[in-house]
């Protein structure tokens, strides 16, 4: 069986534009395409998805494709081909693109400036953290035809994934929410994670792109230093001049998070955002400047602030069998543990409040001394710290805290005690599902 352009597959895209890579969520039309996995062979699902409606199939494995059947699309890289598909479709689309990356925050700061640039454009973002390889190009192929700014999380734990994740998504505006301990095993260390996160900069660099930095962060300015277009943003503590178009100050009003920031004609707008937290200022100051950058009036901006409600277990308040949560058990890693455990600190007093801190995951090397580094600095925020996973045993036994080796150990006991009056902070990788507190 013959194998199929690049053109002649992007050609049967555009008439079946819904691409989907689950066999089982295959409605009729949608184009189907068989990846291959650790696990499992996408190919071998073609028939399959077919059968329940789709108009095509790529596949990889010429095995499974039948004789005198044209719904199969023989490639000889399935991944690669959804990516070229990907990489065609966003030459198409001549629109400003706005690509985030970072060891904290991407998903929210993503989701604040989405809900920002929806006051003026049309706008359309990564879907959830679909910030991988295979979820960018996934991203880029559902943008629809009106699309007028795109808005693209890219995640990595290993040098050279950005680069890749440039090279497809192409964008034109960068951001780095920040560099921390994240994914330390991968990248070799803080400087492989300097290395591996500058690929964005040095991508914008090289193509003329304009960078959004974070004047507040350690390492950003220098790594931002070979770029000619940059756009400052930082925290201020009074009113100051700014650098029209190119720097936005954010000013923290309150210990909770409420901001001001000057207007077009330079009066102070304020209004309180809906995050837990403190660390989440430097998300909320990225949105401010994008927008700002961006000509969305500053009264939308705040209205956008202001209505915008956190999702998926990230840096939320609640209140669950009456007991009240402060929830940010999405991911994990240490530099994030400390700026929300230190946000949490300036919020609640020690005697009226618990931590409870999952394991992190993918730090090599560097996981028994920061597992014992977070645990200590939970203890000097709380009086009773809980701790959960294999990779926090160690600390457990050295403080003498509560500790349980899965989260359903933590929730059998956990609702067996009196949280009365209590503020619960929750936070570790998602590998520990701490939302099952929540069933």
């Amino acid at each position: 069986m013959k194998q199929h352009s690049e053109e002649a597959l992007y050609d049967i895209y555009r008439r079946h534009p819904r691409i989907k890579i689950d066999s089982r969520q295959v409605e009729p039309g949608d184009l189907f395409v068989g990846l291959a996995g650790t696990q499992v062979q996408g190919s071998k699902y073609a028939a399959a998805a077919l059968a329940a409606g789709a108009a095509f199939a790529i596949v990889d494995d010429p095995t499974v494709v039948p004789k005198r059947d044209e719904r199969y699309l023989l490639v000889p890289d399935s991944l690669l081909a959804l990516q070229n598909l990907a990489m065609e479709h966003r030459r198409r689309h001549r629109m400003p693109v706005l690509a985030i990356t970072g060891s904290n925050g991407k998903t929210t700061t993503k989701e604040l400036i989405h809900a920002v640039m929806l006051r003026r454009y049309s706008v359309h973002a990564t879907p959830g953290n679909y910030n991988n390889h295979l979820g960018l190009p996934l991203t880029i192929l559902s943008t629809p035809e009106d699309t007028e700014m795109s808005i693209l999380e890219m995640g990595a734990n290993h040098q050279g994934e950005i680069a890749e994740l440039c090279r497809i998504g192409r964008p034109t505006h960068g951001l780095i929410t920040n560099i921390g301990e994240a994914h330390l095993e991968g990248f070799g260390g803080i400087e492989g994670v300097i290395i591996g996160k500058g690929e964005l900069f040095a991508y914008l660099a090289s193509n003329r792109g304009v960078a959004f930095v974070n004047a507040d962060e350690p390492y950003l300015t220098d790594m931002a230093g070979g770029l000619d277009r940059i756009v400052r943003y930082l925290e201020s503590d009074a009113p100051s001049k700014e650098q029209p178009g190119m720097e936005t100050k954010v000013y923290a009003l309150h210990p909770q998070l409420d901001i001001g920031f000057m207007d077009e004609v330079g009066h102070m707008l304020r209004c309180s955002v809906a995050l837990s937290g403190q660390h989440n200022l430097q998300n909320v100051k990225a949105a401010i400047a994008v927008g700002k950058y961006f000509k969305v009036p500053c009264t939308e901006i705040v209205i956008a602030l202001s209505e915008y409600r956190s999702a998926n277990h990230r840096s939320q308040l609640l209140e669950h069998n009456d007991v009240r949560f402060y929830w940010d058990a999405y991911n994990a890693n240490p530099s994030s543990m400390e700026a929300s455990l230190s946000g949490f600190k300036q919020d609640h007093l020690a005697n009226n409040a618990a931590v409870v801190l999952g394991e992190m995951l993918e730090l090599g090397e560097a996981a028994p001394e920061a597992h014992r580094r977070v645990a200590l600095r939970a203890g000097q925020v709380a009086r009773t710290v809980v701790l959960v996973g294999p990779a926090m045993a160690a600390a457990a036994r050295e403080f003498d805290r509560p500790w349980f080796a899965d989260s359903e150990a933590l929730s059998a006991w956990f609702w067996q005690q009196d949280w009365s009056g209590t503020t619960v902070f929750v936070k570790g990788s998602r590998g520990n599902r701490l939302e099952r507190l929540l069933e």
